[in-house]
């Protein structure tokens, strides 16, 4: 009975072990198995040692540590400046992906609106290889930064900016992955008003984007196409505007933004601790712009910020804004200034008009209007004549003492585009009970 005991236990042992021993080689497999298909990240250092580094998966943190030779083209130069044919870097945001069997289908975007189409195909001479890309591509998220290197093929891409040429991939790595789930999508952000509520009828509405959720995720909604493009065109403004008075005579200044007082009458203040003091934020360059004038310095501007406490919630009320300010010394008559203002705004409406054509097309996609136009020699209505007009169209004047409403000013604006062509006029000859108290009669 012993031994067969003993027997029996040495059989359950063999089996004990022959079973942990296939179990151990089956994770040894699947050990082995994860590894290779393991996608592990890149740490790209130079591009003479591109080979030696895989052609997918997640760059390492870059921290400067060289320069990989790498020359990054422009998504806009694509089929102009670069043929097919050639090989080329790109870095830019994924803005969409299609993974579906063994071919994929990508655009890159490049500040904000430049998209080109991206594509690999499984490559039945390597089919580790692309099973991996295939794996690495499905894992990439929409908005984040990804370097690309591609062969440019000829193609028909209607919709991507450039679409006489696609991009084959070669390599591909996300330099920062974004969040799978994001606020928003960005072409939703991109939507005009007119299209968002065309879809509210149908299977598939588009949603509609609410300020609030809009600025508490500004750095998104800033890559809508449109709304990029408006800072491009603010920054445009600005240096429109220093071209004409710097050409004009005009030197720039800049003026403190915390003082002891009100800079204006009239205008709400903001006030803040100045060490145990009150100071004031500046509503105004005005007093500084003139000191600067009984400086001789006879023409200066400024472009700087604004602070008003007008707590109205209006599109003509804004408790901060850039403004752009001038002064200038009068020799004469004042219709030398009337001249230099009517100089500056001419070059502004044509500068933008000729250097920002692609970005004033993307704003009017969404927020449609109409190019500004404006007469060769200034065009000024002097005050009578303007309210002539208004009575005409059935305002109450009163005495005709009175500041313009917002009605008003629309009204005047309409007419004046009626009778001379023009949506830029001057209305001088203002009554001194609305003028503010720096100007003289």
């Amino acid at each position: 009975k012993a031994r067969i005991k003993a027997e029996r236990e040495a059989r359950k042992a063999e089996k004990e072990r022959l079973k942990a021993e296939k179990k151990a080689k089956k994770a040894a497999q699947q050990a082995e198995q994860e590894a290779a298909e393991k996608i592990h990240d890149v740490t790209y250092l130079s591009m003479k040692d591109q080979e030696k580094y895989e052609a997918f998966g997640d760059m390492a943190r870059i921290m400067s540590r060289s320069q990989t030779g790498r020359n990054f083209v422009k998504v806009e130069d694509l089929g102009v400046k670069h043929q097919p044919g050639e090989t080329v870097w790109l870095r830019g945001r994924l803005h969409s992906i299609r993974v579906k069997g063994g071919s994929c289908f990508l655009v890159l975007r490049q500040d904000s609106f430049n998209t080109v189409q991206a594509v690999f195909f499984k490559d039945k001479e390597r089919p580790e290889f692309s099973q991996k890309m295939i794996k690495y591509l499905k894992s990439l998220t929409e908005e984040s930064v990804i370097d690309l290197e591609g062969t440019l093929t000829e193609s028909e891409v209607r919709s991507c900016s450039v679409q006489n040429v696609e991009l084959k991939i070669e390599r591909i790595h996300s330099v920062t992955k974004a969040n799978a789930i994001l606020p928003f999508l960005v072409e939703d952000a991109a939507r005009s008003e007119a299209e968002v509520d065309a879809s509210q009828e149908t299977d598939r509405p588009f949603p509609r984007l609410g300020q609030e959720l809009r600025l508490d995720n500004r750095w998104m909604d800033l890559r809508a196409p449109a709304n990029n493009a408006i800072l491009r065109v603010q920054s445009m403004v600005c240096q429109l505007f220093r071209e004409s008075l710097y050409s004009q005579g005009f030197i720039e200044i800049h003026t403190p933004k915390l003082l002891a007082g009100e800079s204006e009458s009239g205008a709400g203040v903001f006030t803040t601790d100045y060490f145990g003091q009150t100071a004031c934020l500046a509503q105004s360059p005005q007093l500084y712009k003139q000191m600067a004038i009984a400086s001789d310095l006879t023409r200066v501007f400024e472009i700087g910020p604004v602070f008003r406490a007008e707590n109205s919630n209006t599109r003509r009320h804004l408790c901060e804004f850039t403004g752009l300010d001038l002064e200038m010394a009068i020799n004469d008559h004042y219709m030398e200034t009337l001249e230099v203002i009517h100089n500056m705004f001419r070059h502004i409406f044509t500068g933008l008009e000729t250097r920002l054509e692609k970005e004033l097309a993307v704003i009017r996609e969404q927020y449609p209007s109409e190019p500004c136009t404006f007469t060769d020699e200034p065009c000024v209505l002097h005050w009578p004549e303007a309210m002539e007009i208004l009575e005409k169209e059935g305002f109450d004047i009163g005495d005709g003492m009175g500041d313009l409403s917002g009605a008003m000013e629309l009204a005047l604006g309409r007419v004046v585009k009626e009778k001379y062509g023009t949506d830029f006029f001057m209305l001088d000859k203002y009554p001194m009970a609305v003028r503010p108290f720096y100007t003289i009669p």
